[in-house]
Formats: structure tokens, C-alpha cells, sequence
């Protein structure tokens, strides 16, 4: 199986996954608990600055290959459910919406230009942004949804998005591929300029 069999087949089944679980795994709970998991499903669904940044984060590691077609698209959940922490509990990040847009116009650069930076420097812009995305879906946590599954479903709802990434990615084998996912990169930062004109013209 190569790589891209691979990753196809966990793509496959990390929505297969999300699809079936709110039906068989928290058919047993308490209404507000399986709310709380939709809700964080949905969440990262709903605002194109967050697919535009996670779709980004796949693309990346993609371009860069291994180890960071793994590492990048790991890291940014472990350190999104940290920064959802200190949402969920209120603690103030400045900047947050402002760290959100640059996500989305500094990945898709990074693509765009096909920089290659050290594994841990990427990693750690990956980490960065991860915080900002966390806290802002963690501050917006519903009233009287469970907080653990309502993080369960957006981590799971952004590993999706990054594996959607992570596919697409792998077209760079190829040249057209390259220059293709070079115009992705593009269209990406493009995103993120209008999510800073929007937010803060």
C-alpha cells in the first residue's frame, strides 16, 4: 500500500467515524452531552476562516513530506485543546481574531512559496496558530454543553479537515501537482487577507 492509499483510507475512516459515533456511541447520553459533542463537531464547519487554516495545515505537511505530513496535522490538535482549555475557562489571549486571520494568509504563504522550514519550527507556527483557534472555539462553549465531548468533537471535526488537507497535499508528486497546490496555497492566503480586511478594516 503506498502512501496515498494510506492516507486515503484514514480519511475514509476518520469520517466514517465522526458520521456513526453521535448515533451509536452517545446514543445513551444525556441530551445536553450529546449536544455538546454536535455542537463541537459542527463548530469548525461553520466558519471558513478555521477549514481554510486546517485544510492549510494538510497541504503543508504534505508539501514538506514526511516526518511533517504526520507531525504538523498532530500538533495543531494537541495544541488547539489546550488553548480550547483556557477558553472554556475564560482565560484572555489577546489577539485572538487576529491570530486567526494571519493562520489562514501565513500557511497559505508558506505554501504559496513552498518554504521549508526545521520540522520544529514549522511545528511551532502550526502549534501558534492552534492556540488561537482553540481559544476561540472554546470560548464559545454553549451554555449547558458538556465541555469534554463538546472538545472531543471539534478536534475530531479539525483531524478531519486536516486529513482532507493531507489528500489533497499529495498531488504534489507530481508537477502540475506542484504548481497546483502552489495556487492552493495562494487561494488561501487570498482568504486570509479578506478575513483581516474584514475583521478589522
Amino acid at each position: 500500500m503506498n502512501n496515498r492509499q494510506m492516507v486515503n483510507r484514514v480519511a475514509a475512516s476518520i469520517f466514517t467515524l465522526i458520521l456513526a459515533w453521535p448515533y451509536v456511541a452517545w446514543a445513551h447520553e444525556r441530551a445536553g452531552e450529546s449536544g455538546g459533542f454536535l455542537v463541537g463537531l459542527l463548530h469548525p464547519l461553520s466558519g471558513l476562516d478555521h477549514i481554510a487554516a486546517m485544510v492549510a495545515v494538510g497541504l503543508w505537511g504534505a508539501q514538506l513530506g514526511p516526518p511533517a505530513i504526520w507531525a504538523l496535522p498532530v500538533t495543531f490538535p494537541i495544541v488547539m485543546a489546550f488553548g480550547g482549555a483556557l477558553g472554556i475557562r475564560g482565560v484572555p489571549i489577546p489577539g485572538v481574531e487576529l491570530g486567526i486571520a494571519l493562520s489562514a494568509l501565513a500557511l497559505g504563504i508558506a505554501i504559496l512559496w513552498e518554504i521549508r522550514p526545521p520540522i520544529a519550527a514549522a511545528a511551532a507556527l502550526v502549534g501558534l496558530f492552534a492556540i488561537f483557534h482553540g481559544h476561540a472555539h472554546g470560548g464559545e462553549l454553549p451554555s449547558g454543553a458538556n465541555r469534554m465531548l463538546y472538545s472531543l468533537g471539534f478536534v475530531m471535526a479539525t483531524g478531519s479537515l486536516h486529513a482532507c488537507g493531507i489528500s489533497i497535499g499529495l498531488i504534489h508528486r507530481w508537477s502540475w501537482g506542484r504548481t497546483l497546490l502552489r495556487a492552493c496555497g495562494g487561494s488561501v492566503a487570498l482568504l486570509g487577507v479578506y478575513f483581516m480586511v474584514m475583521r478589522f478594516a
